[in-house]
């Protein structure tokens, strides 16, 4: 079975309680890392200099503390940034579970949930965010 390695751990524990929750069920039915949770100014301005985040500080839900997002990156032996098909799949288990938990959230390659990718749209396929309400 699948489990976090230490760095996962220790980003996960920045998100908020329904974000661990939802990361320590996926863990258990696909392998995954932990690339991003809490994201102070430096790293959110970087990101979004280098075309990682449409927002800079304090925008993205990546900067509140505890986080309300979270990036992952499907973890077989590596992360192979250039596999979108790995992420697609990922990111639907993770929808998949959110749902039977009751949490909601939204995914950066679906930024409105309804599978439609408009070509200016920004996809974060990493992302993964709460919903409020």
């Amino acid at each position: 079975m699948p489990k976090f390695g230490v760095a996962s751990k220790a980003r996960l524990a920045t998100c908020s309680p329904n974000i661990q929750r939802l990361m320590k069920e996926v863990i258990k039915h696909i392998d995954i890392a932990i690339v991003c949770g809490h994201r102070g100014r430096d790293d959110q301005d970087a990101a979004f200099a280098g075309g990682k985040s449409e927002v800079t500080w304090p925008n993205s839900k990546h900067n509140s503390f505890p986080s309300k997002a979270v990036d992952i990156a499907p973890y077989d032996r590596g992360i192979k940034w250039d596999d979108p098909e790995g992420f697609t799949l990922a990111s639907g288990i993770i929808k998949g579970i959110a749902i039977m938990m009751g949490i909601k959230i939204r995914i950066g390659a679906d930024w409105n949930g309804n599978l439609v990718v408009r070509e200016h749209s920004f996809i974060d396929r990493p992302h993964i965010e709460e919903v409020d309400g």
